[in-house]
């Protein structure tokens, strides 16, 4: 899976899991949404994206030499 494709995948789950957790458990996990949101906007005009930098670090998107 490449970078971008974990970045998506993870953003999606954050988002779905967020509003899970706002509509049976405590409204205030609606923030964590938002936050989602806002980052992904800020990032598509700066390029600038936290999560990347820490899955690069971790290794992830780059491809093994087999």
């Amino acid at each position: 899976m490449s970078l971008e494709q974990t970045i998506r995948a993870f953003a999606g789950t954050f988002v779905l899991a967020s509003l899970a957790l706002g509509w049976w458990v405590h409204p205030g996990f609606y923030l964590v949404t938002a936050f989602v949101g806002f980052n992904l906007l800020q990032s598509a005009f700066t390029g600038f994206c936290p999560l990347e930098m820490v899955l690069s670090r971790l290794g992830v998107g780059r491809r093994s030499h087999a």
